[in-house]
């Protein structure tokens, strides 16, 4: 392992170090750059970055707070496996927050955000599958749009910490990666949003964060060296069907 290879991710010296040494990390191994196993140690990444062990020890505690790295006392920190069970996880508590803020939106639709929304669709139809990598950025604009426009930002910056895993899912899928549908569904979300009908937005943003996990056997089949699977054994794919009614 290259630990030299992160010297091209620099440091801001007017920012606060560890969120930026935890930022290019996750990036890293949500980007399969540092894959599981991959070791890392504090002396290593503190010298590629000029910086002391402090920061570092803080950042690896983040990430694993997260499930990305594993710290092992007296041998460095290993990149995590994919835990299987944590990305079902993830995706079912995302979809009870994201569910009840498309329900505040849907309750009294607003025409700027509706507006931002669309603009971000048409953007989205731009880059198509063109460029999965900068398609995921803008998938997650428009959750986070979503969130912030229903005065729930701190719940995104909570949904942001949940979906590490289910982030390297999307990127090990990224040679299949299935923008267009993904657009449709994002349409969908924006038009039950616009036409105020909560049970139509409710089921909308629940079949779009279940389609996403819908490959997630293929997934793992193809990348099994990625996956720490419950018992050995893939859980069936996430498919559920989906109440036309609220959830409180």
């Amino acid at each position: 392992m290259q630990i030299e290879s992160l010297a091209s991710w620099r440091l801001d010296p007017v920012t606060p170090i560890v969120p930026q040494i935890s930022r290019i990390l996750r990036e890293r191994i949500i980007r399969a750059d540092l894959k599981p196993g991959d070791r890392l140690t504090e002396s290593e990444v503190a010298r590629s970055y000029g910086v002391s062990r402090q920061p570092v020890r803080e950042s690896f505690i983040r990430l694993a707070d997260q499930g990305l790295v594993k710290v092992l006392p007296q041998r460095g920190t290993l990149v995590s496996c994919i835990s299987y069970v944590s990305v079902l996880d993830s995706r079912f508590l995302r979809e009870a927050i994201e569910a009840d803020i498309v329900k505040i939106l849907a309750q009294s639709p607003d025409p700027a955000v509706i507006a931002d929304l669309r603009a971000q669709l048409q953007e989205q139809e731009e880059i198509g599958s063109s460029q999965p990598g900068t398609f995921i950025q803008l998938d997650d604009q428009f959750h986070r749009t979503l969130a912030e426009a229903a005065g729930k930002a701190g719940a995104w910056k909570q949904i942001e910490g949940l979906k590490s895993q289910m982030d390297r899912v999307r990127f090990l899928s990224l040679g299949e990666f299935p923008a267009k549908n993904l657009i449709g569904q994002h349409r969908e979300i924006v038009d039950q949003i616009e036409r105020g009908d909560i049970a139509g937005g409710n089921s909308a943003i629940r079949h779009h964060l279940r389609e996403v996990l819908s490959d997630l056997p293929q997934i793992v089949a193809a990348n099994t060296s990625f996956f720490e699977l419950p018992d050995g054994d893939v859980p069936a794919p996430v498919n559920a069907p989906i109440q036309g009614g609220v959830n409180g």
